[in-house]
């Protein structure tokens, strides 16, 4: 008896320190909920933080820094989560299109290009979204025959009211 343990020895200690070296099992990958901006009723408040053109005075500088702009619209989203160009745009822009965007985790970062008036307008926006509120800094630089005539920043801020009202109520 004595020689079939002292035999079995061996085999127990190659077994047993076989486990020692071997990396313990990965923990499982836990992805992040996505978060997606909801479409619907929203509530916006653009405040202009900036206004430049080449020939703003100081008082025209300080009351475009006065102005804010309260908008209630509809607002849809695509099917990756990214709300429409024009309401980002608001009135610095229209027929907006998305130049390239980065939509993750509650963070959009994106350049807008816009008809405006005579010219184009890009439209640099960078900021924060949850399913239900929004707020993003703008960048517009606007060019009418090929020089920039007027360049804005503003404080974009929202919250979803709700489901869109329903056409013709």
């Amino acid at each position: 008896m004595k020689k079939t343990v002292l035999a079995a020895l061996p085999l127990a200690l190659t077994f047993g320190l076989g486990a020692c070296g071997a990396d313990p099992a990965p923990a499982p990958v836990v992805e992040d909920a996505a978060i997606v901006m909801q479409p619907g009723q929203w509530s916006l408040t653009r405040k202009t933080t900036g206004y430049n053109t080449p020939t703003v005075t100081p008082a025209q500088y300080q009351e475009a820094l006065k102005q804010v702009g309260q908008d209630k619209l509809c607002i849809a989203v695509d099917k990756e989560g990214v709300p429409d160009a024009n309401a980002i745009a608001g009135p610095e822009g229209s027929d907006c299109t998305y130049k390239d965007k980065l939509v993750r985790k509650g963070r959009l970062i994106a350049t807008l290009n816009c008809k405006a008036g005579a010219g184009t307008s890009e439209i640099v926006v960078e900021g924060n979204y949850t399913a239900d509120t929004l707020t993003l800094g703008t960048t517009m630089t606007k060019t009418e025959g090929g020089n920039a005539v007027l360049r804005t920043t503003h404080d974009l801020s929202g919250k979803r009211e709700g489901e869109c009202p329903k056409a013709g109520a």
